[in-house]
């Protein structure tokens, strides 16, 4: 890369003689931020994992390809700090290996299981006489003109996850995950105004270039407080909401 980021994002606000103030207004990213953007002081900015999206977020606004100079930031100074991880990965991976961990019967045993149960139905529809079955068996026995049917009761159908809706009180730069980890809005920016969803999953990772946003959970209005600066959320069962340290708040990069 001839020039540096920095050098390319001053260089095409100069060119649209936009000052930083305008930029910010549009934007949502602090005027400070902006200057470190140009000026490269990594260090002033909130961390290594927002910095690819206000570079993103600035060079799209100025007209510049904002994937590309994120990519070749990441590629310049690393994928991330020490100790920093990208929250996609966590916690939907953990819960999937959960589930793989539970042991299935091979097929011959699932055979065996089914031929049991059709002989104790079978044997309960031969023996029966009148009298209950007090086995505790989830079956209902009713007799129609002599004859007998065996209802078999089913397991109740699983709760199909919570329901979220995001709508922008002003620009917002968003990235959010399904319970597996896959970009439901992939570093979006929402107009003022704009909604998005409703989106259906077990659970969610947010992330957020401010505050300017109303999220509905399930219906309830959930408490946002008005920020200028990133933000972070995990929703989980019941629609509880944890707010994120920097290093796992999800980054769509």
């Amino acid at each position: 890369m001839e020039d540096g980021v920095g050098k390319t994002l001053r260089g095409a606000r100069s060119r649209r003689k936009v000052d930083l103030a305008e930029v910010e207004a549009s934007t949502k990213i602090r005027v400070r931020y902006l200057r470190a953007l140009e000026n490269e002081e990594w260090d002033v900015l909130p961390g290594e994992t927002y910095v690819r999206g206000f570079i993103r977020t600035y060079a799209s606004y100025l007209g510049l390809d904002g994937a590309r100079l994120a990519e070749e930031h990441r590629r310049d100074v690393g994928a991330s700090r020490p100790g920093e991880r990208l929250p996609s990965v966590e916690p939907a991976p953990i819960a999937a290996m959960g589930r793989r961990r539970v042991p299935r019967p091979p097929p011959r045993v699932l055979a065996a299981i089914v031929s049991a149960a059709m002989v104790a139905i079978l044997v309960a529809v031969g023996l029966s006489s009148g009298g209950g079955d007090s086995s505790g068996m989830p079956e209902r026995h009713h007799h129609h003109g002599g004859r007998q049917q065996v209802t078999v009761a089913h397991p109740p159908q699983p709760a199909q996850g919570l329901s979220l809706r995001l709508t922008a009180t002003a620009e917002v730069w968003v990235c959010l995950l399904d319970s597996a980890g896959e970009p439901l809005l992939d570093g979006q920016i929402l107009a003022s105004g704009a909604e998005a969803g409703p989106f259906r999953s077990g659970s969610f990772t947010v992330s957020l270039g401010n505050g300017e946003v109303s999220m509905t959970v399930n219906g309830q209005q959930a408490s946002i407080p008005a920020t200028s600066s990133p933000v972070g959320y995990s929703i989980g069962a019941g629609g509880k909401m944890r707010e994120l340290p920097e290093g796992e708040r999800p980054t769509c990069t």
